[in-house]
């Protein structure tokens, strides 16, 4: 039985910006062996779109609620969308 893909959009929200959020992200992504990428945004959040599976993005779901030493995580926002399976890595994109 393969496990169930799913995508989702973040939005993180906090200090966020400015303390290693989107290259921690990306490592975890990796390690997790979730897929897709990782950006600022100009409101000062940080935005993300991620694919893999269920519990593998439940899991950074997890982490991007509390993110790196020196993050201060308020809310996180998560839209679930149908997976496209574009991705074959995570990036971190300006």
């Amino acid at each position: 039985m393969t496990a169930t893909v799913v995508r989702a959009r973040l939005r993180i929200e906090g200090r966020v910006q400015g303390v290693f959020y989107r290259g921690s992200m990306n490592a975890e992504a990796r390690a997790f062996g979730v897929c897709g990428w990782v950006r600022n945004h100009v409101d000062g959040s940080v935005e993300a779109v991620v694919e893999g599976p269920r519990s593998a993005v439940d899991r950074l779901i997890a982490w991007a609620r509390r993110g790196p030493p020196g993050a201060l995580v308020t809310g996180v926002q998560v839209e679930w969308a149908e997976p496209r399976g574009e991705f074959t890595d995570f990036s971190t994109r300006r």
